[in-house]
């Protein structure tokens, strides 16, 4: 008997419902038990079945209040890595170090942005989403107010890393709670809400940097920040229910008081509920190796390696408009934070359409395969080609994105006028960045009882190797020029293309072996 047929045991008992109605999903499939084959009057896209418990109780306007709620919550990564950027001079000049000393401090954030993650997706996974969100964002909030009323450079190099450690924290768990209320076949949708919100903190927040430091001076940025993390957290501690599948299954198991809402836990104050206590959960201290862990997965291996490639390519481009841009067209620090908009709204863009792309091809491929999607309870992944399903829109927006990299590079070489790289700049944050949320949905579907583990692994993986690029990319551009360095990116990422080739090949294969493990 398959392992997807089996219910987990990660939840642990609950006396007052039948476990069915309550199982975790097994590794490698959205379903909590078998389901009936369905009868000939069923439609080919869906199973109008009700077999069984539903894969997760959070519906219509809960699920649409959750999905909002996470949304502006993974805000706070982009939206602080970019706010701080047109203040850099401002800053430098204001506590008398050199430029050199504060871009250190955007090295450093990447590697805290890339470590800290591998703790709060661990944590996340063992202890529940409200525990690892309420922690990162209580961290956030102080490195804010730190760094709004430090003088020094020691307190800003050090208070930046918490900063980057609490907000960073936060993105591997937004795309667990996706994973956590939403079956395979309608995720890619609220994948791309989430990335579409992402993608928004991406594009306004160097132009909104750049208003606040040029009026208000750049610790204004700072309490900025700290003004939006208390906003955020007071309705997520009030409201926000645990969605953790190992803490609360499909949303059936009473959460413990560790995992409640604010709101819960004043109700069971006062009127407390008939029956056992839900069991005490034994939380450990979050493993990073398990992060790393990912990475020996030969299937998550390829699938984030080549989205690292990807990321790599599109933050080498965004890193660079600014001293570019600055150098041949001789903009102001705003029109130049104005310059990245149409590469957000690219990113946006990609964000939302992806969503319904990689949904309907998800349709496509059932139909093939002959599945009867289980929007109730989720679909058995043992035997469908997840990979292929996710990795096919891919193809066509890669084409496109190296076309159109090489094109940006060739345009600034020929510093032509500005609306040719701008046009470029959108249709690469189309094609380079949505096939990077392609992916991202991918990990979480290969890895489906640790997803903010897995997204924390690609997260690690994809800003060590960001460092290392911004390291080098102003040498090339000096040494090989504008035009051969990004047509060099864009040919590193056709090179690795047959990977995704391979993934499709031995992907089943990889998933089976996890299952029998």
């Amino acid at each position: 008997q398959d392992d997807s047929s089996r219910p987990s045991q990660d939840a642990g008992p609950d006396p007052s419902a039948p476990p069915p109605a309550i199982a975790a999903p097994a590794p490698g499939s959205d379903k909590e038990a078998p389901t009936p084959s369905p009868s000939d009057s069923d439609t080919p896209d869906s199973d109008t079945s009700d077999p069984g418990p539903p894969y997760s109780v959070f519906k219509g306007g809960t699920r649409t209040f959750i999905v909002t709620i996470i949304t502006i919550g993974g805000l706070a990564s982009p939206m602080t890595a970019n706010l701080y950027f047109p203040a850099l001079p401002a800053i430098a000049a204001d506590l008398s170090v050199s430029i050199g000393l504060i871009n250190l401090t955007l090295t450093t954030y990447m590697i805290t942005q890339g470590l800290a993650p591998t703790f709060f997706g661990d944590f996340g996974d063992t202890a529940g989403r409200r525990p690892a969100f309420i922690i990162s964002f209580s961290i956030y909030v102080f490195a804010n107010l730190g760094l709004a009323l430090q003088n020094s450079y020691p307190a800003l190099l050090v208070l930046r890393m918490i900063q980057g450690a609490g907000s960073s924290g936060t993105l591997a768990l937004c795309f667990a709670v996706i994973a956590d209320i939403s079956v395979s076949g309608e995720r890619g949708k609220f994948m791309g809400i989430l990335g579409a919100g992402i993608n928004i903190g991406t594009a306004m927040s160097p132009v909104l940097g750049g208003i606040l430091a040029e009026y208000l001076g750049w610790r204004a940025i700072f309490w900025f920040c700290l003004i939006f993390s208390v906003a955020w957290l007071v309705p997520f501690i009030l409201a926000v229910p645990e969605t953790s599948r190992k803490v609360v299954g499909n949303g059936s198991i009473p959460s413990t008081k560790w995992n409640m809402t604010l709101v819960d836990y004043v109700r069971s104050r006062r009127h407390p509920p008939p029956g056992d206590q839900p069991p005490r959960r034994k939380i450990r201290f979050p493993n990073p190796i398990n992060s790393l862990k990912v990475l020996c997965e030969k299937d998550l291996a390829i699938v984030i390696s080549y989205a690292t490639i990807l990321y790599l390519v599109f933050i080498l481009i965004c890193a660079t408009i600014s001293t570019e841009f600055a150098d041949i067209y001789s903009l102001t620090d705003l029109q130049i934070g104005l310059c990245y908009l149409p590469y957000g709204l690219g990113c946006c863009c990609a964000a939302i359409f992806q969503g319904y792309v990689i949904d309907w091809n998800y349709r496509r491929t059932a139909r093939r395969v002959g599945l009867t999607i289980d929007y109730h309870r989720g679909d058995d992944l043992s035997c469908f080609p997840i990979e292929e399903a996710r990795v096919q829109p891919v193809y066509p927006a890669v084409v496109v994105g190296v076309a159109s990299a090489v094109a940006y590079g060739w345009v600034l070489q020929a510093e032509t006028h500005l609306a040719g790289p701008l046009v470029l700049l959108f249709v690469i944050g189309l094609t380079i960045t949505g096939s990077f949320s392609i992916l991202n949905s991918l990990v979480v579907d290969l890895y489906p009882e640790a997803p903010a583990t897995a997204v924390a692994a690609m997260n690690l993986f994809r800003c060590f190797f960001g460092a290392g690029g911004t390291a080098v990319i102003e040498p090339m551009l000096r040494a090989m020029g504008r035009g051969w360095t990004y047509t060099f990116w864009a040919l590193v990422i056709l090179l690795f293309s047959p990977m995704l080739w391979v993934l499709c090949r031995i992907g089943p294969r990889c998933r089976a072996e996890r299952r029998a493990r």
